[in-house]
């Protein structure tokens, strides 16, 4: 798989990623042998990245072991969370996610850099994504107990994730931001405001994630009934019935064209993802290998110039 600079401070990933959401159970129940089997098959497929970002103990406990007698061959991206901080807790189902203290306090990074090591059973985490706008505390306070832990080896590179432009830059006046997590897709394309043209301004790769929109770029989410009472796609607005019906009509027309180039339209939309700039990493996360070897092929579509057109007419970018 071809290798890519992550913005400019010399973190090289491969050109798509694998995202571990789905291992934790948030999109429906997850089989640990089979997430095993989908994290090894994604390091024989040429994957590097390994986006906990939004993952749980569990599902960095499954990742330390999957890569244990490959660390040369991972990049792995954790960020504290919940299962990080002082007041770790598990939820079961949706409820779980629902209540998800997903920030970066500066007083907690440390202990969730250090919980996070000891589960993964590294001695480095290669990109640390912390939140620093989510707790109230100043952003140049969280990255610089960020920059401290990079300093003691902890971490080779900081992230950051939930920022607009201004606090962007601030954070990275602060300590330098190596890359931006964000939800980036052909569903969600905000980031094109403002968020990609500053990274590429200050020299930051992009982790995309959600690139699929949850499973809805692939067409097979229908309907919220399909969703069952543990997934944390029934707290996301977009999967409400009304959302849903509108979102699906432009939905068939991307679908158009993905039949007329003969692929599917979650590779489709991989693809399109994978166009957009050699610093934009996407991080599809499945539980499934067969879509995750569907992912894998993605990286092999180029696509025309009039198809990318066509499907920006079908995903227009949002106004704001």
């Amino acid at each position: 798989m071809r290798r890519v600079s992550l913005g400019g401070q010399g973190l090289v990933s491969t050109s798509l990623g694998l995202g571990c959401t789905a291992l934790t159970g948030a999109y429906g129940p997850a089989d640990p042998d089979e997430a095993m089997r989908v994290v090894l098959r994604a390091l024989d497929g040429g994957v590097s990245l390994i986006d906990l970002i939004d993952a749980d103990g569990e599902a960095e406990r499954l990742v330390g072991k999957a890569v244990a007698h490959r660390r040369d061959e991972a990049l792995i991206a954790a960020g504290p969370g919940a299962v990080g901080g002082a007041g770790a807790v598990r939820w079961d189902g949706a409820a779980r996610w629902e209540g998800r203290d997903c920030v970066s306090r500066p007083e907690d990074l440390g202990r969730a850099c250090d919980a996070s090591l000891a589960r993964l059973g590294i001695e480095r985490i290669d990109l640390f994504v912390v939140d620093p706008g989510a707790t109230g505390a100043p952003i140049e306070e969280t990255m610089g107990v960020a920059g401290r832990l990079q300093d003691a080896g902890k971490i080779a590179h900081i992230g950051v994730r939930g920022l607009d432009g201004n606090r962007l830059r601030r954070a990275h006046a602060a300590r330098p931001v190596a890359a931006v997590a964000v939800e980036y897709s052909l569903w969600q394309r905000r980031a094109e405001r403002e968020l990609l043209p500053l990274a590429r301004e200050l020299g930051m790769g992009v982790v995309a994630g959600r690139p699929l929109g949850r499973g809805f770029l692939t067409g097979r989410i229908t309907s919220p009934v399909q969703l069952g009472p543990g997934d944390v796609r029934r707290l996301d607005p977009r999967f409400s019935p009304e959302s849903l019906e509108s979102e699906l009509l432009r939905l068939r027309d991307a679908q158009r064209v993905a039949a007329d180039m003969d692929v599917g339209m979650g590779r489709l939309a991989i693809a399109w993802l994978l166009g957009r700039g050699d610093d934009i990493v996407p991080v599809p996360s499945t539980r499934d290998l067969v879509h995750l070897e569907m992912n894998l092929t993605a990286t092999g579509i180029l696509l025309p110039e009039p198809v990318k057109a066509s499907l920006a007419r079908a995903f227009p970018l949002e106004e704001d």
